[in-house]
């Protein structure tokens, strides 16, 4: 005869040694209805008797029948009740022994049918449990890699809910949960591990070269973006719809024990990166830092629904490490980024007093910084120890009193820091030139292409349409006084008076021709990138220039031509000659090719270094022109 051996942890009930009298039946006690009820609950948990199944194959109740199924649960429940009744009114009967013993079988075949639902639907997607829209295809691709945890179907949670409930009421709540935890932490765990999260010493992280701490902290974003709206919440969904109507201490036993440990791993990636690069800032390395910031942030409010016991606020106080670090590590960052611009010691000439490297890539870096604006602002009010309006000259960047003071004119008056301490080295760049002209137009240019980049980028709404104005004024002085210096010498050599003879005149218009072509040539450098202060410019000097030119020629060329027929004297230059050089070839720079063959950039962060550096005194140019 078959032998049958429970489960040792069924052993639920246990019994005096001593055999007490029975006890008389009490009235209303019905035997014979319990023997029945015994007997019919013991046909099919017989039946599907988990010792009688192939070892090769299981063959699943729920998947075989699903009346079959309907009728071992009822079977179950029944024949709890009998016991219940039979431990109350005869303990010592025999058919509450042999109802013992059917239930140990019973609980048995459940938890086995309880693992094979739970397998057979890890691949299956749950539209109720798990939402993946809007989500990026880097994240939807992400997220099929884990598809396993993204649910389990509306009929299979239902089964997984009865065989629950059948056995948390038969005493086997921990043997329930026991399995439960036990597969679920495993799909978890392996969701983690696909999304390329692994647990990495600090160690380990410091030695990590640049280009593989960089992708691992753009592999982490996409992985806390798709665990949070499909791992852990769909989790915590199938977790509280499997055990609804159960003790909440169960449920919140079993999402920690799944949960807690993959979602500690993944918060705590931050904090080593973030120690990492605190200690080795690199600017450009701000803005990975910064989304991480970001998807914490954004995440936070599921991070504290989802995690919402307090056995698992482990979880939510790692969230809040994690950005505390992450938040020292950008503001070291910031403060490495302007120690850069004032450690730039280069003595590079630009050629043609254009834009400066250093200009360009400050800028580029300024203006993607004014994009995260919004998450800058808890950063640098938090980090500061005091204000940021004690950095800048009081007439500099004046808030108006309706604007009052708060969190966001930290943030502005920090920006507009940053841009000064970039426009005073560019002052201080200026000084390289040895001619005062050119230094003018080097100021314009770099200024011109500051205040470009503020009026068109989110540093627009940083800084205010006052900065940026008061700023293209300054551009504005800066190209007259470089017209001033470099051609109104050139203007002065057409004198107004009429009274010249015609000696004279040619004598004064070969000097005019003369000083023309040594200003162009002195000029032929000279470059003005941006379009708008290139046609500005032009046109100014045109102003200035052709007009006096035009009659002085039109006063004097006559007269002087006749004067030099005899030599075969002619007029060097009309005033349409001058128009055509001013209109198409001024600051073209044509002469910048053959400079350039002598200077060698190397572009680290706006940074060049030159052969030909010019090592004169400096004559002072004080940033206060900023």
């Amino acid at each position: 005869m078959r032998t049958k051996t429970g489960f040792s942890f069924f052993s639920k009930i246990t019994y005096p040694k001593k055999k007490p009298s029975p006890p008389i039946p009490k009235k209303g006690f019905d035997s014979s209805e319990i023997d029945l009820t015994i007997d019919n609950a013991a046909e099919i948990i017989e039946k599907w008797n988990t010792e009688y199944v192939s070892t090769t194959k299981f063959y699943s109740l729920f998947c075989e029948s699903k009346r079959e199924a309907k009728k071992f649960i009822n079977g179950v429940k029944d024949l709890q009740k009998s016991m219940d009744s039979l431990i109350k009114e005869d303990p010592n009967s025999e058919n509450l022994l042999r109802a013992q013993k059917l239930m140990q079988i019973a609980m048995k075949r459940l938890q086995s049918e309880f693992y094979q639902i739970l397998s057979m639907n890890r691949a299956r997607l749950d539209p109720e449990t798990v939402s993946t829209y809007g989500q990026s295809s880097a994240s939807r691709l992400a997220g099929d890699s884990i598809v396993e945890v993204e649910g389990v179907s509306r009929n299979s949670m239902k089964e997984l809910k009865s065989i629950a409930e059948c056995m948390i009421a038969a005493g086997y709540a921990k043997e329930c949960a026991s399995t439960y935890k036990c597969f679920r932490k495993y799909i978890v765990d392996e969701g983690i591990h696909r999304l390329g999260v692994e647990k990495v010493s600090s160690s380990k992280v410091k030695k990590m070269p640049s280009e593989v701490a960089e992708m691992k902290m753009r592999s982490w974003i996409d992985a806390v973006n798709v665990s949070m709206k499909t791992l852990f919440n769909g989790e915590k969904t199938l977790c509280d719809e499997v055990f609804e109507g159960f003790s909440v201490s169960l449920r919140e036993s079993c999402f920690r024990d799944i949960s807690k440990e993959g979602a500690l791993l993944l918060l705590g990636f931050p904090e080593s990166v973030a120690v990492r690069d605190k200690k080795n800032p690199n600017p450009k390395k701000i803005f990975t830092l910064l989304d991480m910031y970001v998807t914490i942030t954004e995440n936070l409010p599921a991070i504290e629904s989802i995690f919402s016991f307090q056995s698992v606020s482990a979880v939510r106080s790692q969230a809040l490490n994690s950005l505390n670090r992450l938040s020292e590590s950008i503001l070291s960052h910031l403060v490495e980024f302007e120690s850069e611009i004032r450690k730039d010691s280069s003595k590079t000439v630009v050629p043609g007093g254009g834009v400066h490297p250093m200009t360009t890539s400050s800028m580029d870096h300024l203006s993607r910084l004014a994009e995260y604006s919004g998450i800058l602002v808890n950063i640098i009010v938090k980090g500061s120890s005091s204000s940021a309006k004690a950095l800048l000259p009081k007439s500099y960047f004046n808030l108006s009193e309706s604007d009052g003071w708060h969190h966001g004119s930290e943030v502005r008056v920090r920006f507009a820091w940053m841009v000064l301490v970039l426009l005073c080295k560019i002052d201080g760049k200026a000084e390289m030139y040895k001619d005062f002209a050119m230094q003018y137009l080097f100021l314009a240019n770099n200024l011109q292409h500051v205040a470009s980049r503020a009026r068109s980028t989110s540093l627009k709404h940083l800084l205010g349409d006052e900065w940026i104005e008061r700023h293209f004024e300054k551009v504005g002085q800066f190209a007259r006084s470089y017209e001033r210096l470099a051609w109104e010498p050139l203007a002065s050599m057409c004198p107004k008076t009429e009274e010249m003879s015609p000696e004279e005149a040619k004598t004064q218009l070969e000097k005019f021709s003369e000083c023309f072509e040594s200003t162009c040539e002195s000029q032929s450098m000279c470059v003005v990138p941006d379009q708008t202060l290139l046609e500005e410019m032009r046109s100014s000097i045109a102003e200035k220039l052709l007009p006096v030119y035009r009659d002085f020629y039109n006063a004097h060329s006559n007269a002087a031509m006749l004067a030099g027929m005899g030599g075969g004297w002619n007029v060097r230059y009309t005033p349409e000659d001058v128009a055509k050089y001013l209109s198409s070839e001024l600051f073209s720079g044509k002469g910048v090719l053959e400079e350039e063959k002598s200077c060698v950039f190397r572009t680290s962060f706006g940074l060049v270094t030159a052969r030909n550096a010019s090592r004169r005194k400096k004559r002072s140019l004080s940033c206060r022109r900023f």
